[in-house]
């Protein structure tokens, strides 16, 4: 069975542990931990700090940021378009902000949502 693309961007960021690994998933998105930080709405200390990497919060926004371009994957076609409209195409149904904005605002649940709407056949 052939992995999907989805399949291989999750495989590569997430250590056998279960978590994100924010090296990897820095390494993958062609961005440093300092910008993936900045995307995620967390600090640098945070991304490069062992003891802080296993925190529930900072799992759960890096997650979020990994389920996001996972979920816009293949219809961007490659990891740095996916990343690249997480960071800059403003979605008009939340004011023209766009997902980054969003998930640092706490609100990625609105944009899964979203998303999941626009796959089975929703207007953006």
């Amino acid at each position: 069975m052939s992995a999907t693309l989805d399949e291989t961007f999750l495989d590569q960021v997430i250590g056998l542990d279960g978590t994100i690994e924010p090296g990897r998933l820095s390494l993958v998105l062609r961005v440093t931990k300092g910008e993936l930080a900045a995307a995620s709405g967390l600090s640098r200390d945070t991304v490069s700090k062992t003891k802080r990497l296993q925190a529930p919060a900072t799992q759960t926004r890096l997650r979020e940021v990994a389920e996001i371009v996972n979920r816009i994957l293949p219809w961007c076609g490659s990891v740095p378009q996916a990343f690249a409209w997480y960071r800059s195409q403003p979605i008009p149904a939340f004011g023209d902000q766009t997902a980054e904005e969003l998930v640092r605002a706490g609100r990625s649940e609105h944009v899964k949502s979203y998303l999941a709407g626009i796959a089975v056949g929703g207007y953006a």
